[in-house]
């Protein structure tokens, strides 16, 4: 878990933009960030993380850490996901997040349909990451903080491309999950990995 903020002058009302990034793979934890930018400092080229290449990601990650007025990256992990399921397990991350920002938000804005609990009021925006700035900030820390690990990960789970395809379910992955079998960062509730665990499990010869 990671947070940062800075001292701010006068009071407005503090909003907080909250995404998830990961979701979707098959494999590794999820993650999300909670971002309350600083409208004197305000940072060009926010958007949609999913629309950005991974240079323009990263460097706006780099403006959004050192100009947003307070932000926090947090973490739910595969044996969260597995249990609780991928959309509580991304709710946790973000109420984590937000409970670790130095500054307490007014209102956080959350990209999607569901919103965390959380000590504040919230309010779920459909594809707030395309038009809220402080969204898509959050979206941009959550996508490359989880980047960044899923590339670590690589080195420990060699065979798999996790550095390449960040666990999607792309036709590499895919074909190494069947060719490896799942390995320990693996959402063993995800179908393609069930049904890969049922493969390696059925008696020799069937």
């Amino acid at each position: 878990m990671r947070a940062a903020n800075r001292p701010r002058t006068g009071r407005v009302a503090v909003l907080c933009g909250v995404d998830e990034a990961g979701r979707g793979p098959l494999a590794g934890a999820v993650f999300a960030a909670a971002v309350i930018l600083d409208p004197a400092r305000p940072v060009a080229g926010l958007a949609d993380s999913k629309l950005l290449d991974a240079a323009r990601r990263e460097a706006l990650a780099e403006a959004i850490r050192a100009n947003a007025l307070a932000w926090a990256v947090a973490e739910a992990s595969v044996a969260e996901i597995d249990e609780l399921n991928i959309l509580r397990a991304s709710l946790a991350a973000m109420a984590r997040a937000v409970a670790s920002l130095a500054l307490a938000p007014d209102e956080i804005l959350v990209d999607g349909l569901h919103v965390p609990s959380v000590a504040c009021p919230a309010r779920a925006i459909v594809k707030g990451d395309r038009t809220v700035p402080a969204i898509s900030a959050a979206s941009i820390l959550a996508k490359t903080a989880r980047d960044e690990v899923m590339v670590a990960l690589d080195a420990h789970y060699p065979g798999y491309g996790f550095a390449r395809h960040k666990g999607y379910p792309t036709a590499e992955h895919l074909a190494a999950l069947q060719a490896l079998g799942p390995c320990e960062i693996h959402r063993r509730s995800f179908g393609p990995v069930r049904e890969a665990l049922a493969q390696r499990e059925l008696p020799f010869g069937r």
